[in-house]
């Protein structure tokens, strides 16, 4: 950059999620407007107000090594799947070890091996539990088993950051790069959190639809007739180059990672403020060096959730405008929590390829109170310079990322 900046640019993409196992059929899948939710039909799932979550396409056990994969929690696994995909989608760039680092973000890690081996513990007792226990639920755990696949000595992060953190965790990877700290960075995010425990708590507090009924109808963005979020579960995670370093070995560069902003709100524990999510939005426009009327398109963050959808479309509006073309693409992959901010991010990033956006889903009547440019009815196509990607979390975590065409 003329200022000085170090660029820094997306060389591969990684996904396994409700919609698609990989980013191709994730992608197509948002372009038809194919929803990824459904009915759980397990028997714990019976007693529940909400059951209804988006549940992984492809399981990871049909992808990784079984030994391995049972060693590893659900999280752990997803980020691995989608990791290996990233990296070979990049080209296996070979840098030194020293120069490679990763950063995996996760709202609660390894929730899922806590409350399986706690069950365990009180069922059968202490020494019934995996001596794997501790690697599993660590939030850490997906960072560290992404940095020993590929030998990662610069740095294995983990930002934990509700569900900002795929997001803060890309925002990292620039800061990395930039910093002069490394070369290449993983990063992204990954959840896997679809249990009795977190449905029933997300349920008591009145954050999920109760559309049981109708399980591809109930995530509903923007539109109002929205009651809450549904819980999904993925991966998401990008390869990160110094561009000079991507231009020495050839590799394609999908997007250019312009800038980026995090910010806290120090306001609420689960409503977010304007405010906040105004000085990330403009934070990633200084970061860029663009103007508000340099932005083409804007993934929203967008859980659907009543007050969250309008809160975030006011923050849109005044700090960006109403001019660029909004999607929301939890209309059908559900809310993926610690990796929706990394999965919106490659929506955008493709969006920048392709010069198409999404339609939402689910959007038959516009809430009045949202005063943007929101994608209905189908796919728009036409090009796509610049897009802002944000991703808001509960405790005020406000993550928002630009990209640009390379």
């Amino acid at each position: 950059m003329a200022d000085g900046r170090t660029d820094v640019v997306v060389t591969g993409l990684g996904a396994t999620t409700p919609v698609g196992g990989d980013v191709a059929s994730a992608w197509a899948a948002l372009l038809a407007g194919r929803s990824g939710i459904g009915l759980i039909e397990e028997e714990w799932a019976d007693g529940l107000p909400v059951r209804i979550a988006g549940r992984l396409r492809v399981e990871p056990t049909e992808v990784l090594d079984r030994v391995q994969a049972r060693r590893l929690d659900r999280c752990q696994q997803i980020a691995l799947v989608a990791a290996r995909e990233a990296w070979a989608d990049a080209g296996a760039p070979e840098t030194d070890p020293e120069r490679l680092a990763v950063v995996v973000g996760t709202g609660v890690g390894g929730v899922l091996s806590t409350l399986a081996q706690d069950e365990v513990r009180r069922t059968t007792g202490a020494r019934r539990v995996s001596p794997y226990t501790v690697p599993m639920l660590m939030p850490n755990g997906p960072a560290a088993v992404v940095s020993m696949e590929f030998g990662a000595r610069a740095g294995a992060h983990t930002p934990v950051s509700a569900c900002a953190s795929g997001s803060e965790a890309i925002a990292m990877g620039l800061d990395l790069i930039r910093l002069g700290r490394a070369d290449v960075v993983i990063a992204g995010g990954a959840e896997a959190c679809v249990h009795p425990l977190t449905i029933a708590g997300f349920a008591q507090a009145k954050a999920l639809s109760t559309r049981n009924d109708a399980p591809e109808e109930a995530s509903r963005p923007f539109d109002a007739a929205r009651d809450g979020f549904v819980l999904g579960e993925g991966a998401a995670l990008v390869v990160l180059e110094r561009a000079e370093f991507a231009a020495a070995r050839g590799a394609r560069a999908y997007a250019a990672l312009a800038g980026a902003g995090v910010t806290s709100d120090a306001y609420h524990i689960t409503a977010g403020d304007p405010e906040g999510q105004m000085r990330a939005i403009r934070a990633a426009l200084s970061s860029a060096g663009l103007s508000p009327l340099d932005i083409d398109h804007v993934h929203a963050h967008a859980t659907s959730t009543p007050p969250g959808d309008v809160t975030e479309a006011r923050s849109i509006a005044e700090a960006i405008g109403t001019h660029p073309a909004v999607t929301a693409t939890k209309s059908m992959t559900g809310h993926m929590c610690g990796a929706a901010g990394a999965m919106g991010a490659i929506s955008a990033i493709l969006s920048i390829r392709d010069g198409v956006v999404p339609a939402v889903r689910n959007l038959d009547d516009l809430d009045p109170e949202v005063k943007l440019d929101v994608v209905t009815g189908g796919p728009r196509r036409g090009r796509v310079s610049a897009a802002l990607a944000n991703a808001f979390g509960f405790g005020g975590h406000n993550a928002s990322l630009i990209l640009t065409s390379p």
